[in-house]
């Protein structure tokens, strides 16, 4: 474990050094939050919404930019030193090489596709009805990867049960492809959803990626460890900065990239349900912003006075700051809870 902790170290010292440079440089390039109307799934205005977030235009979109380079950089840098050193890189799968490809496309794949949203909502507003993306072509682009991840999670890593503690274990055979693209899809937007107070996110984020860390520790699984190791420690950096008030934030790029790829982990290491637990706040995020917008959809009113639920308890009086420590702690209690179940029978 002292090694894993010393890529953290390690990762947490890259990305201080890194990044006000890479701040200064957004800044720059212009890569922020321009004085714009915001639009929901449906194209409607958002007066709530912009009323307590309009103080956050000129803040630099683009932080998950950077912890996505720095992470897969310190990732391949200690695992190259593994194969020099001969350092064995046990897993609990037939290949740690496609243990390894999953977790990366993953990373990537969803960054990719978040850096393409985020440059369409900062240069080419005008041209697009939904954020860069409309709507319908991301899901579309969300899918597919999400059905690739799953296939081969499934194909490659020869995942085909899920475990309900305290219950059994359920053999879902090709349905399993199904299930897993599911969480993925669910937890990418989540991550999206909550990333919109200062610190909210990567904060709730960081508990739970410390509670998975501990997880693959205990099993012994080498590159998932080693992968959240790299990765903490760019989270904590980052969090330093984007804590109230925030001088970067994580853009579409983390937000997508770090909600696919926590559920990928919880999919690996084969504790959904902790997963679901630990990100309980990621969970009640999603559910009242999908309760919003079905209700809007197909009962033509709202369900809540405004969605998701952080933006709820600014609409009632609670400041950024407050919401944002009260539901790190809502996480730490999800997170002891998560943990177990996760180590339970």
């Amino acid at each position: 474990m002292s090694t894993y902790l010393f890529v953290v170290l390690i990762s947490v010292v890259l990305n201080f050094v890194l990044i006000i440079p890479f701040i200064n440089f957004l800044y720059k390039k212009k890569f922020q939050r321009v004085e714009q109307l915001t639009r929901d799934a449906f194209n409607k205005p958002t007066p709530i919404f912009d009323k307590f977030h309009r103080h956050k235009k000129g803040t630099p979109v683009g932080g998950g930019i950077l912890l996505i380079l720095t992470t897969v950089f310190i990732f391949f840098l200690f695992l190259v030193s593994f194969l020099l050193l001969d350092v064995p890189l046990n897993t609990n799968y037939p290949s740690a090489i496609s243990e390894i490809k999953i977790l990366l496309f993953t990373f990537l794949s969803f960054g990719f596709l978040g850096v393409y949203d985020d440059l369409n909502k900062i240069f080419l507003w005008e041209k697009s009805r939904f954020f860069g993306l409309r709507l319908r072509h991301k899901l579309i682009i969300e899918v597919f990867l999400a059905l690739t991840i799953s296939y081969w999670l499934f194909a490659e890593l020869k995942i085909d049960i899920i475990h309900i503690p305290f219950i059994g274990v359920f053999n879902l055979s090709w349905f399993y492809i199904l299930f897993a693209t599911f969480v993925i899809l669910a937890f990418t937007n989540a991550v999206n959803v909550t990333d919109g107070l200062d610190g909210l996110a990567p904060g709730i984020l960081l508990f739970a990626l410390i509670s998975f860390w501990a997880v693959a520790g205990s099993i012994l699984d080498a590159p998932t460890t080693l992968f959240i190791a790299a990765w903490l420690g760019g989270l904590i950096a980052f969090l330093y900065f984007n804590i109230y008030p925030a001088r970067i934030f994580l853009g579409d790029t983390g937000a997508l990239s770090f909600g696919a790829t926590l559920a990928v982990i919880g999919l690996i290491l084969g504790k959904v349900f902790a997963l679901l637990i630990i990100g309980g706040v990621f969970v009640i995020e999603i559910a009242s912003s999908l309760i919003q917008l079905l209700s809007k959809k197909f009962l033509h009113k709202k369900a809540f006075s405004v969605a998701p639920f952080h933006l709820w308890l600014q609409y009632i009086g609670w400041e950024e700051p407050k919401i944002v420590m009260r539901l790190w702690i809502i996480t730490i209690f999800f997170a002891i809870f998560g943990l177990m179940v996760a180590f339970g029978k």
